[in-house]
């Protein structure tokens, strides 16, 4: 066979295998906690878990003051190191049944309403473009996937904990998903299912993130703190500050609430 023909059969060969291969999809990969959800999700697991008789009231002040330090100043590693070793404390010995019912009460009654109608709309948005839409969490497992399930996302990755013989051993199932783990997760998650990495989108609030929105082509910071604001500026990546715009809000809430009192108390006088 001459050399030209030799060429045109092997480029075919390769068009053709190229052509067969699927095209990669974008996705969007969100944080939960003060990026889709106001605070920390691990609070609220606690305070249902009291509720619900899983532990003391002295336990549910801890995670009270933890959930004050995280919507003031962030997230730290040490901090989800911290709270999530007291939460495993909290559910061992527990059977399986009993945590489903445990986080669907935590939707319904916590989470529902603490949830950012922005970053909800972000994500709701992804999904009518096509893209998969992921939630990579800290927060357990069965808590990502109770939220991405009555959002209409595409699923969650989570942190897993372990049970046995259909109870919880407090231990987990490799490490907490916090941190480089997240770009670890998002990263198998692409090869996996056939994504690009390059095409998607992350969103987040904490610097501690920063391995999982350098990893894709699109980061948004939302709500971000100190660190992250700054590294978003200097990156050019879009920014949204949702917490912002709750305040206005609530100073315009307050204050056509005062000049309707004042007008009421006017006629009167």
């Amino acid at each position: 066979m001459p050399l030209t023909q030799s060429t045109d059969a092997a480029t075919s060969v390769k068009a053709a295998k190229k052509a067969d291969k699927p095209k990669k999809k974008a996705a969007a990969f969100f944080d939960v906690d003060n990026t889709l959800v106001r605070g920390s999700t691990t609070y609220y697991f606690a305070r249902m878990a009291y509720k619900s008789n899983f532990f003391k009231r002295t336990d549910l002040w801890r995670f009270a003051w933890q959930q004050f330090r995280f919507i003031a100043r962030g997230e730290n590693a040490h901090m989800i190191g911290h709270i999530k070793d007291e939460a495993l404390a909290l559910v061992k010995g527990r059977t399986i049944e009993e945590m489903m019912a445990l986080v669907h009460k935590i939707y319904d009654q916590e989470i529902k309403d603490r949830l950012w109608p922005e970053t909800v709309r972000l994500a709701q948005q992804h999904i009518k473009q096509g893209r998969e839409v992921w939630l990579i969490t800290a927060a357990p497992q069965e808590l990502g996937d109770e939220i991405a399930k009555n959002l209409g996302l595409t699923g969650a990755m989570g942190t897993k904990v372990e049970h046995k013989d259909g109870a919880l051993t407090g231990n987990l199932v490799g490490k907490t998903l916090h941190g480089k783990e997240k770009r670890k997760a998002i990263r198998k998650l692409a090869k996996d299912r056939n994504i690009s990495l390059r095409k998607s989108f992350a969103y987040s609030d904490s610097q501690n993130d920063l391995p999982m929105l350098t990893a894709v082509g699109h980061a948004v910071a939302v709500n971000p703190d100190k660190l992250l604001k700054i590294y978003a500026k200097s990156a050019g990546w879009k920014i949204y500050d949702f917490k912002k715009r709750e305040l206005r809000r609530a100073k315009r809430a307050l204050a056509k609430k005062a000049a309707a009192k004042s007008v009421k108390i006017g006629k009167r006088g």
